[in-house]
């Protein structure tokens, strides 16, 4: 029982000693390890807040490309012809998705090496300034979305945002930019949406119509029309034809 309670006094001790300044200061430095919490005027923190905006700028990625590109009109209009077909899971949302970031890789690679070789390239060996670097990188990007936006969009957003008359839409901000494009997108993939949908409501009907003429309402028409649907887009190779269509929207 007395060895107990000296075990005990000894692994206090211990405890006590640990935990005093003095015995964590030797341990420090015999192990080599510094602790520095202070913000040595600021660099800790700067870089702590370097570090944090790149987080974010990472984050917010993949909100730019589907803002900035033209991977909003092509998933939006890819998710059309799949309901129009009827096949609610083939292909699945992951391919598409897939095709249209592929797709938009190949759309945009235009205007992407314009971007590598007149600010990434040239900022990398210094030759301009952070600054021109910017602008040289948002004018082509710029011009790709004024080409794609309608003129009542941009006179929208400039009417919400109280600015002045323009004569030259490149002037814009891209705070009227951007939404603009993106309101133009979404206006442009739902008619491309719509023509889809034509034809394929077109053999929904004819279906329909001949299973009442036969008098076999309670046969569903959807499981009668899917497999015309679906020759009907083999026949004309409707992959390809929408794939054609959707790249050449954006000439």
């Amino acid at each position: 029982m007395k060895y107990k309670w000296l075990m005990l006094l000894v692994f206090g001790f211990s405890a006590l000693v640990v935990l005093t300044p003095e015995a964590a200061a030797q341990a420090a430095s015999s192990q080599n390890v510094s602790l520095n919490l202070s913000v040595n005027g600021g660099g800790d923190f700067t870089k702590a807040v370097n570090i944090l905006l790149l987080m974010t700028a990472l984050s917010l990625a993949p909100a730019a490309v589907m803002m900035m590109t033209s991977f909003t009109r092509i998933v939006i209009v890819l998710s059309f012809l799949r309901q129009a077909l009827g096949a609610q899971n083939v292909p699945s949302a992951r391919i598409t998705s897939a095709l249209a970031l592929f797709l938009t890789l190949f759309i945009m690679q235009p205007v992407w090496t314009e971007i590598y070789t007149k600010a990434v390239e040239p900022f990398s060996k210094q030759q301009i300034s952070e600054k021109v670097a910017f602008d040289n990188a948002v004018r082509p990007l710029k011009e790709f979305m004024l080409r794609q936006t309608r003129e009542t969009s941009l006179l929208l957003f400039m009417e919400m945002s109280n600015m002045e008359p323009v004569d030259d839409p490149e002037k814009l901000p891209m705070t009227v930019v951007i939404p603009a494009f993106m309101l133009s997108e979404l206006k442009t993939a739902f008619q491309i949406g719509f023509l889809i949908y034509l034809p394929f409501l077109l053999v929904d009907a004819v279906v329909a119509t001949a299973l009442m003429s036969m008098g076999m309402m309670m046969l569903p028409p959807t499981m009668i029309s899917m497999p015309f649907k679906l020759l009907l887009f083999i026949v004309v190779d409707g992959w390809t034809l929408m794939v054609r269509s959707l790249v050449d929207s954006f000439e």
